[in-house]
């Protein structure tokens, strides 16, 4: 097999040539006095608004004609140049459905976090940005990825970028992202395999024509220091280019954490003729980083949390992590004379992973003299070849109004997984002990392929075909009906020798077949109120997320299945305000769950269900207040029992890491021409660090603040405080004893500048 470094040589001529974004963005248009105002900055646009032929307006806010020409001033709507988001809503979009769809007409939950909310907030990452989406928790990701709980479901791979998985492990930047996108709820018809909780997908900036020179300049607290750059125009009529680039270099609130990171996007959209586009778009970026695990805990509770908010539990100087990623898409758009219209997606991305971390890996003693440290360094390079093609027609079967989607995804990822544990110098072992009140230490350690390593190879061909129909019965009713097939030729070798012949291991494999249904329905009495209630079905073969060696008991181990149900309600108060609500019921078999004790190590394999029920609303509330946030209950237990490594993990216990109760909401309120305040609060409940139950998290709350001024149509400044009354408390947890305290009053300054 072909080593994904070899497949870096041979790659990155190729991802120099190909590369893709969205889509070109249309005009976008509204009567009456309110000014647009520029998603990207929150500032006036150099452009006026001009009267059109009247529309509703339902609560002062009119929305559904807008013209944008000549300049003006002024504060008002934040509308983007398609008409998809105003400000933090977002009114339709592609990624649910494959086809432009109207969020009131998709029988799903879902939440977007907008580029007005991303920069309002002055987020940098994922984890950041979700904090204020309904039923999502962040979690903790050993310090060295991104790592997130959906509806009670754990995952590092359900992330994707313009609807094509982006499931390496490592932390993402936002500098070129228009919004992000949380589709809850098993989405395997679109997505393919995993998502059973529900999947992120990132839509990027894209080279659309319309000139932009931007400058953002941020610094702030413990040494932040970031500076980005979008810079887009038309080479031609037919020609456009943008990039986007980012560079970071910052410490953190805790101690000897630090991160240096840089990006570059550029991207081009050619049009080759009135029904056809190409767009092409290259990405790298690095980051590099210390890892960090968080505090050990003792007698069931974080250990001294309040006390240790910046204190490492760790080797610095041999935590060091590093992701370079090599990232390329081409993407074709053609509409056929008979409308069909055809969407063919490549990319191809190349990521080399190398990260190291000492961690605890025990409670700190009854005496409070010691805790256990270990620690490990982990190779993850990773190749992913995709290819998705669909079609979309339109037509009409008497009365009916059908939108049928069709289309083929091939893939082909291939990769290592090399972890090795330390040995530390001045034990010989595994295990270090360690002062807990002196817990970062300058020990040194050797890096030795034990039992408890990992040295494999795998590879992963996929084939799927798939096909949905949207119905249109009446205004008042759709039905949404698909089915997705998968094919999955799963092969890994653990080039370690046999410990019993000494000989080299055999490759083991497992195909897998499988089918993922999906089916809902709308009903709407008004055109602005919709119910809904859908069932979907997705599965994740025995291999996981992240490509788990098989051994021959594995290889025969039947593939995770997610069944859920659902039924919600969307209510667009006005067009500009939407508010949802959503019950679900989601069932997970055959599910490998996280040990309590030894990181990177699994128990099961489980069963688990979760029920719960979750509250949206985003939009404007008036033309001076715009809101983002809601409430989720979320209850996933274990449902039969669990052997982990000689403890019992008990039926009817709650999976770690998820909170039964969140509580979120940003306001952003604009108090004359040019000045707005911002104020948001975040509740979360009590949890349990891992599925044993035996360490408790406590409940937190605090408040987050930002001002914003706009000097002028092209200059904007904001300070942020996250965590405004310097609340202590604990954010997450990887296990036990890797749980993370969460930052104390934090202040970041942001300039934005256009040219």
């Amino acid at each position: 097999m072909r080593t994904a470094r070899q497949s870096r040589a041979m790659l990155r001529p190729m991802l120099l040539g190909s590369v893709a974004c969205t889509s070109i963005a249309a005009a976008f248009t509204h009567p009456a006095r309110a000014q647009v105002t520029d998603i990207n900055t929150g500032l006036p646009t150099a452009q006026a608004v001009h009267p059109l032929a009247a529309s509703p307006s339902v609560g002062g806010v009119t929305l559904d004609m807008i013209s944008v020409a000549g300049s003006g001033s002024g504060r008002g709507l934040v509308v983007d140049s398609s008409g998809s988001q105003v400000g933090y809503l977002a009114r339709r979009l592609r990624s649910s459905t494959k086809t432009d769809t109207p969020l009131i007409d998709t029988p799903q939950a879902i939440s977007v976090v907008t580029e007005a909310q991303i920069r309002d907030q002055n987020v940098q990452s994922i984890g950041e940005a979700l904090r204020y989406v309904p039923g999502v928790a962040i979690a903790q990701g050993e310090g060295h990825r991104d790592e997130i709980l959906i509806r009670g479901q754990r995952t590092t791979a359900d992330f994707f970028v313009n609807g094509i998985r982006d499931d390496a492990r490592y932390f993402r930047d936002l500098y070129n992202t228009q919004r992000i996108e949380v589709l809850k709820g098993p989405n395997a018809m679109i997505f393919g395999r995993g998502g059973g909780g529900g999947v992120v997908n990132r839509v990027l900036k894209e080279a659309d024509g319309v000139p932009i020179r931007e400058v953002l300049v941020q610094g702030g607290q413990f040494g932040n220091k970031r500076m980005a750059v979008d810079l887009g125009d038309r080479v031609s009529d037919s020609a456009f280019f943008r990039l986007n680039g980012v560079f970071e270099d910052t410490g953190t609130y805790r101690d000897f954490i630090d991160i240096r990171r840089y990006g570059v996007n550029p991207t081009m959209t050619f049009l080759l003729g009135p029904q056809t586009t190409l767009r092409l778009s290259y990405e790298f970026f690095s980051d590099n980083r210390i890892a960090d695990r968080g505090i050990p805990s003792q007698f069931g509770r974080p250990w001294r949390y309040r006390e240790n908010t910046s204190t490492l539990f760790g080797a610095p100087l041999i935590s060091n992590g590093s992701v370079d990623a090599h990232i390329g898409n081409a993407q074709l758009d053609h509409v056929f004379e008979s409308g069909v219209v055809m969407r063919s997606q490549t990319r191809i991305a190349d990521y080399a992973k190398y990260h190291q971390n000492a961690y605890p890996n025990s409670p700190v003693s009854a005496d409070e003299t010691a805790f256990v440290m270990r620690g490990y360094g982990s190779q993850t390079d990773r190749t992913n070849y995709f290819n998705q093609t669909d079609f979309t027609y339109k037509f009409n079967t008497g009365p009916l109004a059908h939108t049928v989607v069709a289309g083929l995804e091939l893939g082909f990822q291939e990769g290592i997984d090399f972890r090795r544990d330390f040995i530390w110098n001045s034990t010989g072992t595994r295990n270090l002990l360690v002062n807990p009140f002196a817990p970062t230490t300058t020990e040194g350690a050797t890096l030795r392929n034990l039992a408890s390593g990992r040295n494999n190879t795998y590879r992963l061909g996929v084939f799927s075909a798939f096909a949905q129909d949207q119905i249109e019965i009446d205004e008042h009713l759709q039905f949404i009906v698909g089915a997705r097939f998968d094919r999955f030729d799963f092969q890994s070798r653990d080039r370690r020798p046999d410990t019993a012949t000494g000989l080299p291991a055999q490759p083991n494999s497992r195909i897998d077949n499988l089918v993922s249904p999906r089916v809902g329905v709308v009903v709407k009495p008004l055109p602005n109120l919709a119910f809904y209630g859908s069932y979907s079905v997705s599965f994740l073969p025995s291999a996981g997320d992240q490509f788990r060696v098989l051994d021959p008991t594995t290889a025969l181990s039947a593939p995770e299945r997610f069944e859920n149900a659902e039924i919600g309600v969307k209510y667009e108060i006005t067009p500009a305000l939407i508010l949802t609500a959503a019950l679900f019921n989601l069932d997970r078999d055959n599910q490998p769950i996280p040990s309590s004790t030894e990181a990177g190590f699994s128990a099961g394999p489980g069963k688990t269900n979760t029920r719960g029920a979750e509250i949206g609303i985003a939009g404007y509330a008036t033309d001076w207040w715009q809101i983002s946030g809601g409430y989720a209950y979320t209850e996933p237990r274990i449902v039969a029992d669990i052997d982990d490594d000689g403890d019992v993990i008990r039926a009817g216990n709650l999976v770690g890491g998820v909170p039964l109760n969140t509580f979120s909401l940003w306001n952003k309120f604009d108090i004359g021409e040019r000045f707005s305040v911002g104020v948001g609060y975040l509740y979360q409940d009590a949890s349990f660090a891992s599925s044993d139950n035996t360490v408790r998290l406590p409940s937190f709350s605090r408040f987050d603040a930002g001002v914003f001024y706009a000097f002028s149509e092209s200059m904007r400044a904001q300070v942020n405080i996250e965590n405004l009354f310097d609340r202590r408390y604990v954010i997450s947890a990887h296990n036990n004893n890797n749980i993370l305290p969460g930052a104390p009053r934090t202040v970041r300054f942001q300039l934005i500048a256009r040219f």
